[in-house]
């Protein structure tokens, strides 16, 4: 089970309500980024049984975070999900798509928390809120691995739709990510509504049509 101590810390300094945001989707070639925010109190039980499975999402199955993804639901206060689309992203560049992805995470929360954590190196600009950035904290942190359970579970769930509409390309599979069938399929049918134009592999294709 992962650790509780950097929320602990956060609410010895007396912040009643902290959030966790993790991102989902920066590398992919198509599809979007999403960010999940997820809320909890300082008398928020961490120890519980049903949490001890939550980890980093890219080190347990889809079977495993679709279990823990209704888990996480139902025992943190409160959750917020934020979605960037390929558009978006290749407007203001994956960077500042992801950073608007989480702001939108935040904002869809009822109740603001008073301070955030987030995984990575870059604390989100021109937030009004006090948070910290921290590096591996999807390994470190049992909230912030949660919102990154949260995050993979909603952008599987769209690139599973966008399947759908566009099966030639296996989105089901490798969710956008520039896997060898991925490029394959991306080489043999050209990009599709939902590749990121922007991105290197696409951006070739499209400068050679």
């Amino acid at each position: 089970m992962l650790d509780f101590t950097i929320e602990r810390e956060v609410f010895k300094r007396e912040f009643g309500f902290l959030g966790a945001i993790d991102e989902a989707g920066r590398g992919p070639l198509a599809g979007p980024v999403v960010a999940a925010c997820v809320v909890c109190s300082s008398d928020f039980n961490a120890k519980n049984k049903e949490l001890e499975n939550i980890k980093d999402s890219k080190k347990l199955s889809e079977k495993q975070r679709e279990k823990l993804f209704a888990v996480i639901f139902n025992y943190f206060e409160e959750v917020g999900v934020g979605i960037c689309d390929h558009r978006t992203i290749d407007k203001i560049d994956i960077l500042q798509a992801t950073f608007l992805a989480m702001k939108k995470a935040i904002g869809a929360l009822k109740q603001k928390p008073k301070f955030i954590i987030l995984d990575g190196r870059q604390a989100i600009p021109n937030l009004s809120l006090r948070q910290k950035a921290i590096i591996n904290g999807d390994n470190l942190s049992l909230s912030i691995a949660a919102a990154s359970i949260v995050a993979k579970v909603t952008r599987d769930r769209i690139m599973r739709q966008a399947d759908k509409k566009y099966p030639e390309y296996g989105f089901a599979q490798h969710k956008g990510y520039g896997t060898k069938l991925h490029l394959v399929n991306l080489e043999k049918y050209g990009p599709c509504e939902i590749h990121r134009t922007s991105f290197a592999p696409v951006k070739r294709l499209i400068s050679a049509c």
